[in-house]
């Protein structure tokens, strides 16, 4: 039984290991901002909320690592505070959007003919939509959150994830050890689970992390226009468009100190996921 749970870490590891340097420094980023993304409230060092006008703009002292922002608030720790929105909102996305997205794929693959033209044109026409587009419309109509936001972003992912897992469906479909299953009479929904989408698993992985990427852009730009987390309450974005005048005022490093942060993360899961998308490509080849 040991030897059996290590063999998928050893795969893992593996593949890790394949994608060099640069993917798995990527990869220990990554790890690092979702362990912030848990735990980051507990380690602020201050109220996140707490206000203090006599400290707005004052930069780095003491304990007080990045300085403050404009309501004299910690920036450390609203960082901190932040990192649990602008991280499992993405990864909720992802969630959402990969798990229907390959469902449809699935299902076109294996059924074909009309199935496949209906949901094929279904996607095409949500394609058509930006995902900002689509998050600003549910904004307008559920207000501003980051549920309505999340949840419109994951609609508009959807023919992404579909396109991609499709192709790889199609052609894993016509192998010819799908063929002598059905001919032994296995059920199509257990061919599926168990032989069809565990081998196209790597390119589902690598879709899923370049996606979380766009998630985390697209989150922080809508927490920067206001239609996303509400004041008090933290997030990167929304702590950019709050800071975005002390820029101008000689007071860069909150809003600076945020969009660091994002343009890290995206770069390190983007990083990952092409080398893990150029890994699947070259298995399915």
């Amino acid at each position: 039984m040991d030897r059996e749970a290590t063999r998928p870490r050893s795969k893992a590891l593996a593949r890790l290991r394949a994608t060099g340097p640069a993917g798995i420094a990527s990869a220990v980023v990554i790890a690092v901002a979702m362990f912030v993304a848990v735990f980051g409230p507990l380690l602020a060092p201050y109220p996140p909320n707490l206000p203090n006008l006599s400290l707005a703009w004052a930069g780095p002292a003491g304990g007080h690592l990045l300085g403050y922002d404009f309501a004299g608030r910690d920036v450390l720790s609203r960082l901190l505070a932040g990192a649990p929105v602008t991280m499992l909102g993405p990864l909720a996305v992802v969630i959402v959007s990969v798990t229907a997205g390959t469902l449809l794929a699935v299902t076109t693959a294996w059924r074909r003919g009309a199935s496949d033209a209906v949901i094929s044109s279904g996607l095409d026409i949500v394609f058509a939509f930006p995902g900002i587009l689509l998050a600003m419309l549910a904004a307008a109509v559920f207000g501003a959150s980051l549920t309505a936001a999340a949840i419109a972003l994951s609609i508009a992912y959807l023919p992404y994830v579909a396109r991609v897992v499709r192709g790889a469906a199609l052609r894993e479909r016509s192998q010819p050890y799908i063929a002598a299953l059905e001919v032994q009479g296995a059920p199509a929904t257990s061919i599926c689970l168990r032989h069809l989408v565990p081998n196209i698993a790597p390119l589902i992985l690598a879709q899923a992390t370049i996606l979380f990427g766009y998630a985390m852009v697209d989150l922080a730009a809508i927490s920067f226009l206001g239609l996303g987390v509400q004041p008090p309450a933290a997030s990167w974005g929304g702590m950019i468009a709050e800071n975005q005048d002390g820029i101008v005022q000689g007071y860069p490093l909150p809003a600076l100190a945020a969009g660091v942060c994002v343009v890290t993360v995206v770069i390190a899961v983007n990083v990952l996921g092409e080398r893990l998308f150029d890994q699947a490509q070259a298995a399915l080849r």
